[in-house]
């Protein structure tokens, strides 16, 4: 129903934005990353998704659409609600979701309020695959269209990157000349993080 408001950041709270947009406020719940990025009286643009329940119609609000991407995945999640996905998304920022999600850490995820070891391993587990099939094909990587191949280590490396936004070109450049051979996933994704941060 909305894809985003622009206008002037009315008022903010701790998980909560009120966007004034033609002299009306909308009410948007927001990660405390998102709410830091905030400020009163300044024009922004915040991408929203709108919650339908029986008893109420919740508007949350994302800085970028990264966060709001990683709110749709996690709400996909039997078990979390759009409170506990933005609960996390105040923990973790997309980037940091999709590093623990590619390496198994559940840490990141227990730092959340109201998420315990059950539900931690629960969104890696489905987030893991639901992140692998929106956005990368299993074929381009075994081809090494952007990244040589040389190990699964690989393969997970660039998928987790790959959902961070990061392009083919982009990632294959940042790891080019590198030996990734007995590298962890996480140190091969914490690499070319440094190198694409530049």
């Amino acid at each position: 129903m909305f894809s985003y408001l622009n206008g002037t950041v009315a008022e903010l709270e701790p998980n909560l934005v009120v966007m004034d947009v033609g002299g009306v406020g909308f009410s948007c719940n927001a990660s405390l990353n998102t709410v830091a990025k905030m400020k009163v009286g300044v024009s922004a643009k915040i991408y929203t998704y709108l919650n339908v329940r029986e008893d109420a119609l919740e508007l949350f609000g994302f800085y970028d659409k990264d966060e709001l991407e990683s709110f749709r995945l996690l709400t996909s999640i039997s078990g979390v609600g759009p409170k506990v996905a933005l609960s996390i998304l105040s923990a973790v920022t997309p980037s940091a979701l999709a590093l623990a999600v590619a390496t198994g850490d559940e840490k990141p995820l227990l730092a959340a309020s109201g998420v315990g070891k059950k539900v931690a391993g629960r969104i890696i587990l489905e987030l893991k695959d639901k992140i692998a099939k929106s956005t990368f094909d299993a074929g381009e990587i075994t081809k090494g269209a952007y990244v040589p191949v040389a190990s699964s280590a690989d393969g997970e490396a660039a998928e987790a990157l790959i959902s961070l936004g990061y392009g083919r070109d982009e990632i294959g450049a940042a790891l080019r000349g590198v030996d990734t051979s007995g590298m962890s996933v996480e140190d091969i994704i914490k690499l070319a993080l440094a190198r694409l941060m530049r």
